[in-house]
């Protein structure tokens, strides 16, 4: 970007961008502390999701659930 191009950006449209960098900073070094952890415990990252039975295998809370009267 040249000089004259850079002096006509306004401070918000600065600050905006700075702004975006150091979240996407932040978002990949947390990233990177996070995969370090599971690393270190043998888990994986970023974590499976528990496979749920289908609603058919859970019970039916409904039929179940005792009345509180």
């Amino acid at each position: 970007m040249s000089d004259r191009a850079q002096r006509n950006r306004s401070l918000r449209e600065i600050e905006l961008e700075v702004e975006a960098e150091g979240r996407e900073w932040t978002r990949r070094r947390l990233e990177e502390r996070l995969q370090q952890e599971a690393d270190r415990d043998g888990k994986v990252f970023p974590p499976q999701r528990a496979k749920r039975p289908a609603s058919s295998d859970r019970m039916d809370g409904a039929k179940h659930r005792r009345r509180g009267n």
